[in-house]
């Protein structure tokens, strides 16, 4: 009588293990889940990157080029145009004082954000110290970064928060 119960009882361990195996088989080719740490990463390493200016918009009509008047000697060589590498945007030195407050503004800032992704959270603080930010230091890097922030907001967020064009708007930077 007590085998019938080891019987029972090792069957029953095989089945939950048959079990657990084809759950590992079958979760291993999903892609893991995007946590809310990862989206903090990824939003930390896409607001602090360098800002780099926009490509222009390209012509939709043709431009007509003037017919050369002179013929190219065989021994001359046509040099292809090198491409010109964009300059950096330079932003506006702050004094030691200013740019610690700034930073030190900036960093609340980034961390209002994580928290307005948080379920039951709003970006209002966050909101409000970009545009602190964007009032007193306005030719620093540190309102290019809080202008990136509000303009990364859902339209839901900017309707809300009532922010405008002006606001968001990076110029020729990207």
């Amino acid at each position: 009588m007590d085998t019938i119960w080891l019987k029972i009882m090792g069957f029953a361990v095989l089945v939950v293990g048959v079990i657990v195996l084809i759950g590992i088989l079958i979760s291993g080719t999903k892609e893991p889940e995007k946590t809310i740490y990862d989206q903090w990463e990824q939003d930390d390493k896409e607001l602090l990157a360098e800002p780099e200016y926009k490509e222009p918009p390209v012509p939709t009509t043709p431009v007509q080029q003037p017919a050369p008047t002179q013929q190219l000697q065989p021994s001359s060589q046509v040099v292809p145009d090198k491409p010109v590498e964009q300059p950096k945007p330079q932003f506006k030195e702050l004094e030691m004082e200013d740019e610690i407050e700034a930073q030190k503004l900036w960093i609340w800032v980034e961390n209002q954000r994580k928290m307005g992704r948080l379920p039951v959270m709003g970006f209002g603080q966050m909101v409000k110290g970009c545009r602190d930010i964007i009032q007193r230091w306005p030719e620093s890097k540190y309102a290019f970064f809080a202008k990136r922030a509000l303009a990364d907001l859902p339209e839901r967020y900017r309707e809300m928060y009532n922010i405008t064009k002006e606001e968001i708007d990076l110029g020729n930077l990207k």
